[in-house]
């Protein structure tokens, strides 16, 4: 993937914010997801096809209001702005209705922005009603039972730790970077938290882990954590960077240079169990298709484009 795309999401705070009704319909028509229908497990089967959507967090606050950043308490971990939660939200309900496959378990960078917005998209998955009178998730009753095994915080999902993501003068002095995984969960939806789950990373990785290091880390973490639950659906929220490398990693090749607001791709692999419980899976195959749900890359996949 091209620094490019480091480059525009470093930049991110100098775009302005605007969300508008065709950023908000993004462009999942059902051939998109033709191949990826009803591939959710079948216990009677001893070969299934494994999902792994990995979604970019909503719209951050200091994209939208600069002057947030001189009086922030916490200057490398900004909120969602309004619209994010709308996208958010918004992105949420067209998983649930177009997918085609359930989501049995999902993981969450550590950062604000990011447990805001799994925050709106399992209120979205877990509706008890889908009113589309909602637009976020304040309000909205939810069901938990929708997802199988609920929310675990992964903090090796978290922001790039490098001064292309996070500028040198914003990071914490102290490298105290203040996440209370306890408070962290305490926002998200009641009755969607895992917390006994063990991460794949522990704590957060080091500051100035450099851009390639990110890159290993983000593809090393979405491997693991497919690998620890073969049987089930996955859905990551990170960050652009991860998204990028969602694509990039499975889709040889091919250079990731834009990523918006809470564009995902999705990735699919064949999975074989044995009698023993232990099991061999294929590669992942990358069904995302150039700027369809966010995210833009070259050169075109000849499967995907076609689909």
């Amino acid at each position: 993937m091209s620094h490019l795309l480091s480059k525009r999401l470093a930049s991110a705070i100098l775009a302005p914010c605007f969300l508008s009704l065709g950023q908000l319909s993004l462009s999942l028509t059902k051939a998109a997801f033709s191949s990826s229908r009803n591939l959710s497990m079948d216990s009677s089967d001893s070969q299934h096809f494994q999902n792994v959507v990995v979604m970019r967090h909503g719209d951050r606050l200091d994209n939208c209001e600069p002057l947030w950043l001189s009086t922030a308490a916490r200057p490398w971990d900004p909120p969602l702005a309004a619209p994010g939660k709308v996208r958010a939200f918004c992105t949420g309900r067209r998983l649930r209705s177009q997918l085609g496959f359930p989501i049995h378990r999902v993981f969450v960078s550590p950062f604000l922005r990011c447990i805001q917005t799994v925050s709106e998209v399992i209120s979205a998955l877990c509706a008890v009603v889908d009113d589309p009178a909602n637009m976020t998730g304040e309000g909205v009753a939810i069901d938990p039972s929708k997802l199988k095994y609920h929310v675990s915080i992964e903090f090796g999902l978290c922001e790039m730790m490098s001064r292309e993501a996070i500028r040198l003068e914003l990071a914490p002095k102290d490298g105290n970077w203040g996440f209370s995984v306890s408070e962290l969960e305490a926002m998200l939806p009641a009755g969607t938290v895992d917390s006994t789950v063990e991460g794949v990373y522990q704590e957060l990785p080091q500051y100035e882990e450099g851009v390639p290091g990110s890159r290993t880390r983000y593809e090393k973490v979405i491997k693991a954590l497919a690998d620890k639950y073969p049987s089930e659906n996955l859905l990551l929220v990170t960050h652009g960077e991860g998204v990028g490398v969602s694509i990039s990693a499975f889709m040889k090749e091919t250079t990731v240079y834009e990523v918006d607001y809470c564009a995902f791709s999705l990735s699919r692999r064949p999975v074989v169990f044995g009698e023993d419980q232990s099991f061999t899976a294929g590669n992942f195959q990358g069904l995302t298709k150039h700027g369809q749900t966010g995210i833009s890359y070259y050169p075109l996949n000849p499967i995907t484009d076609h689909m």
